[in-house]
């Protein structure tokens, strides 16, 4: 996945270790003779911001270096950013990222 955001541009991405549910719905497990249901599933978040002309790209990007066309490959989620500003600099929006 890194690789592909790096061709498509991406400068950088923050990787998030999360726990969810989907369609998957979790499973049973069996621990010292006690059955019980894990729900969450470990799962791993990436969030990337890039400019709008960006966008399509990095989709794109992520869909080939993620897809095995089987339930779990996840949902990719598209929103507006209002606001980007590099501390540092002081950078706004686009050119803060």
């Amino acid at each position: 996945m890194r690789e592909a955001l790096a061709e498509a541009g991406v400068a950088g991405v923050t990787a998030t270790e999360v726990k969810g549910f989907g369609r998957q719905k979790g499973h049973t497990e069996l621990y010292r003779g006690a059955e019980y249901v894990v729900d969450f599933l470990p799962k791993i978040k990436l969030e990337v911001a890039v400019t709008d002309d960006q966008a399509d790209i990095v989709v794109e990007a992520i869909i080939r270096a993620a897809g095995t066309g089987k339930v779990g490959d996840g949902k990719i989620f598209v929103y507006d950013l209002e606001r980007a500003v590099r501390i540092r600099t002081g950078e706004l929006d686009g050119d803060a990222l």
